[in-house]
């Protein structure tokens, strides 16, 4: 899909122009860039089938915007893009990735002192010259530093979220290909980590099937392709236009299972089980589980996992837990947990909407919600502080409040089991208080808090200050309670285990937020959760329909901490959830 290309270029071009000062077209630019991301179709197929009229149909798209696309779908760039860039000729996506750099402070960077790029960049913060720069400052220079180092210490891995489609496109075509019979990703992908280093594609043949070359002529030739390392019979290895490497394998019926275990790992967690399989006199490698018999090895399993993990001894690991923290011992004793399921969630509690800096409508958002089979969501919209995300004031949260009940009662006569619940993502200031009046908030059904401000405060002061706030008796969510964003910014230095403790002792829910950069709370902090019976909940914190859709990477790591349906307050009915949730 060229959907997440475009989208990028589109921002790009926003950026340009907030740099330029120009007062509408960056948000027209944005915009659009969003509604192409958030496509559940090709924008390529939509231009194929209706030509420029069918792309100047997505929302935000005008007959300007829809021309540099059908530009870019044609040529593969966009002029005018080039031309913004040699005016002002930076990397604006590289330094923007920077945390606290917008374009009007990368244009200031580039109008003082030449800054093109994050090279550049680190040279003059080595060399002390962006604290002399009107608006910037030794600390904010000391800030950019630390966001250099953080963006060093991430480069080369992917965000899987957001790679997903991308993945999930070349497995289908792959799938697609004659003699294949399945294809699967293993490695870090597979076990649903957080971002991924490289891909990892098994795909089965029939035992006897050594006819592979046309898929391995395929593989190397796709047109994301632009470097092929190695091409072989049943290996190949190739890098992708976004940097990716991506190792392709055929393998054959009887060795199938074996090799997605061992190329699913982790590596700790293969060692422990070919350890095991030592014990029993066995050997375990990526082609299978063999005995001796005399001189020769004999295969006793291969085909499937579940017989590997059999003969060892062991009932079936899903992946997402094969980290060797536990698992194996547990699966011995037979202590296991049931996890939660893909498909366990009755709701999502963070929702935004167009009151505030979402996309779409409430009703819209409940639309989406009712056809995903969800029985309830929270609007969640900010709250007045965050004044970019134009935040509700205690006036327009009781008016918000109004409508919603209007849609509640327009859903019940159309004669949907479904109800949208009242809420707000409340700001936590700077000394742990809240940017809302104590009677606003308490005729909310549930309320969320979160940091969105002070991220570089000492941990001692940070710990206090979300005590503070989740003491409050009207907050009954922490959400994205460490405020990471993956691959930008690490989360603000806190003692998560006085939280998590705190959050046992007030009965507050910790959230695990979804949405792809975030992943929040990790999977360690979900164990921890998990084992002292802290109230967990999993949210996909949208800001437009299709984010909403990506509630499974929040199960996926909810699964990672070892989480059980019982955990999750939104597995449960909405009745059980507002008698548990609330406190007294």
């Amino acid at each position: 899909m060229k959907n997440q290309e475009i989208a990028k270029i589109l921002f790009e071009i926003s950026e340009y122009l907030t740099m330029k000062d120009e007062p509408f077209r960056p948000r027209a630019y944005s915009r659009a860039a969003e509604s192409v991301d958030a496509l559940d179709q090709d924008i390529e197929k939509i231009y194929k089938t209706g030509g420029l009229a069918a792309v100047e149909d997505v929302p935000g798209v005008g007959v300007s915007i829809a021309e540099k696309i059908e530009e870019y779908l044609k040529t593969g760039k966009v002029a005018y893009l080039e031309e913004l860039k040699k005016k002002t000729p930076v990397d604006v996506s590289g330094l923007s990735a920077i945390e606290g750099l917008g374009p009007k402070k990368i244009q200031k960077l580039y109008k003082e002192l030449k800054i093109r790029t994050t090279d550049d960049l680190l040279k003059a913060v080595i060399a002390h010259k962006v604290r002399d720069v009107e608006g910037f400052g030794e600390k904010t220079e000391e800030n950019i530093f630390k966001g250099l180092q953080f963006l060093k210490e991430s480069g080369g891995r992917y965000i899987l979220g957001f790679v997903e489609s991308q993945i999930e496109e070349i497995r289908k075509r792959i799938s697609a290909l004659k003699g294949i019979k399945k294809v699967e990703i293993a490695g870090s992908a597979r076990r649903r980590k957080e971002t991924i280093g490289d891909l990892d594609i098994l795909a089965l043949v029939e035992d006897g099937d050594d006819d592979t070359a046309a898929a391995m002529d395929y593989f190397v030739s796709m047109p994301e392709v632009t470097r092929i390392y190695s091409r072989g019979t049943t290996r190949s290895s190739v890098r992708l236009k976004d940097g990716m490497d991506v190792d392709l394998r055929i393998l054959n019926r009887s060795s199938y299972g074996a090799g997605l275990l061992y190329f699913t790992g982790n590596k700790d967690h293969n060692i422990e089980l070919r350890k095991i399989a030592i014990r029993k006199g066995l050997k375990l490698n990526e082609y299978g589980l063999f005995r001796r018999d005399k001189e020769r090895e004999i295969k006793i399993a291969g085909a499937t996992e579940e017989e590997v993990y059999q003969a060892l001894g062991l009932p079936y690991i899903v992946p997402e837990i094969r980290e060797n923290s536990g698992e194996i011992e547990a699966a011995i004793q037979g202590n296991l947990p049931k996890i939660i399921g893909y498909h366990d969630l009755l709701g999502d509690l963070q929702i935004q909407t167009n009151w505030t800096d979402g996309e779409n409508s409430i009703e819209e958002m409940a639309e989406e919600a009712i056809s995903m089979g969800y029985k309830y969501i929270l609007i969640t919209d900010h709250s007045k502080r965050l004044t970019v995300a134009s935040g509700l004031d205690e006036k327009r949260l009781a008016e918000q409040g109004k409508e919603i009940d209007r849609i509640n009662r327009r859903l019940r006569d159309k004669g949907y089991d479904f109800i949208i619940l009242k809420g707000v993502e409340c700001d936590i200031l700077k000394d742990g208080s809240l940017d809302l009046a104590d009677e606003a908030l308490a005729e909310l059904d549930i309320v969320g808090a979160s940091v969105h401000s002070y991220f570089n405060l000492p941990a001692a002061d940070q710990t206090e200050r979300i005590i503070r706030a989740i003491t409050n008796r009207n907050v009954d969510i922490l959400f994205h309670p460490t405020a990471r964003v993956i691959n930008q910014r690490k989360g603000i230095e806190v003692d998560m285990d006085a939280i998590i403790k705190a959050a046992l002792q007030t009965g507050t829910t910790l959230e695990i937020d979804a949405y792809p950069d975030r992943s929040d709370l990790s999977d360690e902090h979900i164990r921890k959760c998990v084992d002292i019976g802290v109230k967990l909940s999993i949210d996909s914190d949208a800001h437009l329909k299709r984010h909403m859709r990506y509630i499974h990477l929040g199960i996926s790591q909810a699964r990672r901490g070892w989480a059980k349906r019982s955990d999750i307050v939104n597995a449960w009915p909405v009745e059980r959830l507002l008698r548990s949730i609330k406190k007294d």
